[in-house]
């Protein structure tokens, strides 16, 4: 794979929120457990969804909106109401075994809470984890 070695990405999301944001700010989603990630997005970039590139950061709770130069340390695939909205994984250091584990399990429920949301919001197309690349 032909992946960037660092990328620069914004938090949007720190660790411990419980208020998705859309890209413009608004609210999207109030969630009843916290994210377990900082979540955030890679600067000047464009995914499928018309949105900048999701990115994971693994590590401790950053402040909202820091901004910061990371490793690339993998890919989650994802699809999102039937468009791809696959997600950078980036850390300052490498992630144990655990990490991944918690990043598979956590995308595996936020795909059930987004179809169940979706559902009620009467968005169509597939909502789906599909699994993570480590580099």
């Amino acid at each position: 794979m032909n992946w960037p070695e660092t990328l620069e990405v914004v938090v949007e999301i720190p660790k411990g929120t419980h208020r998705k944001r859309k890209a413009d700010g608004t609210i999207d989603f109030v969630s009843p457990l916290p994210s377990p990630f900082n979540y955030g997005s890679v600067l000047g970039s464009l995914a499928g969804d018309g949105d900048p590139e999701d990115v994971i950061i693994l590590g401790p709770k950053l402040p909202l909106g820091t901004r910061a130069q990371m490793t690339v340390r993998g890919r989650i695939q994802f699809t999102d109401a039937g468009v791809t909205d696959d997600k950078w994984v980036v850390g300052m250091w490498p992630a144990s075994q655990d990490t991944w584990m918690s990043v598979r399990a956590f995308f595996t429920i936020y795909a059930r809470f987004k179809r169940v949301l979706y559902r009620a919001r009467r968005v169509r197309g597939e909502t789906r984890f599909h699994g993570v690349i480590i580099r």
